[in-house]
């Protein structure tokens, strides 16, 4: 009877994970697959996030297939092998992306110093208008420079492909209609990544003698990678992060950690 119990209570739990894997697959599928069928979003972070919710999500679905073949590798020593150098790699990946995560959150909370020089990143313009990516930074660059009158503010970026005009001046254009005066507004509109944005604004800072502390308007999963490159320009650096819609959050928070990543290697 006691083993009986035993025997049944291992059943519900392998129940129970089944049952998860299954929904945590469908769910973070879902999530991935949403910027892609509403905004024709694809890169590598939805990519990314699509194969492997789409390996838990059939994982789950063919449970019994997956314990059969964990099973036969586990009898023979080039299976034992195979296995460990999967759980070694997915430890690897799990481990490095909490580390990164860690960086991004201390890095997006800390706060600039009061009528520091804004700067904020280009993003996405659609024609000649904002991407929600662009206006999520430039909301938040907005209540910033509500808040420190005497700050001035350049922004950054150039003209990418299927836009109309220059990021910078979607930005320009942005502010000024929701009423930050022209005059505190300064426009760099060649760079076309994040080291050029910083790069091209430190010499505008530097020809107008503008303040060294700066702020970085930006997405909120973009702030750490930003800040560490305006450091090794000299700045020194305060976060104002854009919030990310919900939806669109996963996929471009996976693709900043192969960008982190990659600035690091």
């Amino acid at each position: 009877m006691k083993i009986y119990k035993i025997r049944k209570a291992g059943f519900w739990k392998l129940r129970i994970i089944h049952i998860l894997t299954i929904l945590i697959g469908a769910v973070f599928f879902i999530w991935f697959s949403i910027p892609l069928f509403t905004h024709r979003i694809l890169n590598i972070g939805n990519l990314t996030g699509l194969v492997v919710s789409g390996i838990l999500l059939l994982g789950g679905i063919f449970y019994k297939n997956f314990q059969q073949g964990i099973f036969y590798l586990q009898k023979n020593f080039l299976g034992k092998c195979v296995i460990g150098i999967v759980i070694a790699v997915i430890s690897v990946v799990v481990i490095t992306a909490i580390i990164e995560t860690v960086f991004i959150v201390k890095a997006s909370i800390k706060k600039p110093k009061e009528n520091a020089t804004l700067i904020v990143l280009g993003c996405k313009v659609y024609g000649e208008h904002a991407s929600r990516s662009l206006r999520e930074r430039l909301d938040a660059a907005l209540i910033y420079l509500e808040e420190n009158p005497d700050s001035q503010c350049i922004v950054s970026g150039g003209m990418g492909e299927g836009e109309k005009i220059s990021e910078a001046e979607c930005m320009y254009r942005y502010l000024i209609k929701k009423g930050i005066h022209s005059s505190r507004i300064i426009k760099e509109d060649k760079s076309t990544s994040t080291r050029e944005n910083l790069r091209f604004s430190k010499k505008i800072i530097e020809e107008r003698g503008l303040s060294k502390n700066i702020a970085i308007a930006t997405s909120d999963y973009h702030q750490y990678r930003a800040s560490k490159i305006a450091k090794t320009l000299g700045f020194s650096v305060g976060a104002v992060p854009g919030h990310t819609a919900w939806w669109l959050f996963p996929t471009f928070y996976v693709r900043e950690l192969y960008g982190i990543l990659y600035q690091v290697l």
